[in-house]
């Protein structure tokens, strides 16, 4: 059994049990987080999909952590100019678990 839900405007295809980093959750580590925004339930050959939602599914998440993704370089310039900034980025994420898919 599987679901593709919506959080942090991307979605996710999610089983029980699967660990995954999205983005980040406003919910401290060992903190449950319901997940109302599912897209589609596949349960064997029994397949919900919504319009855009499907109708009482839900996914329960456990965050494990919060971190920080790797850094990335952010560098502009321009040709001749003699103008260059550099600056660093590191993304927010919410570890989570996927403790119960309900349909």
């Amino acid at each position: 059994m599987y679901a593709i839900i919506e959080t942090g405007g991307k979605q996710y295809r999610v089983q029980e049990g699967e660990t995954l980093n999205i983005e980040k959750l406003p919910a401290e580590a060992g903190e449950k987080v319901e997940v109302d925004k599912v897209l589609a339930v596949v349960n064997g050959d029994e397949i919900k999909v919504g319009s855009p939602l499907v109708q009482g599914a839900k996914v329960i998440l456990r965050v494990l952590r919060q971190g920080r993704g790797k850094k990335i370089i952010v560098f502009k310039y321009k040709a001749k100019k003699n103008y260059r900034r550099k600056q660093g980025h590191r993304q927010p994420f919410s570890q989570v678990i996927v403790e119960k898919i309900e349909s």
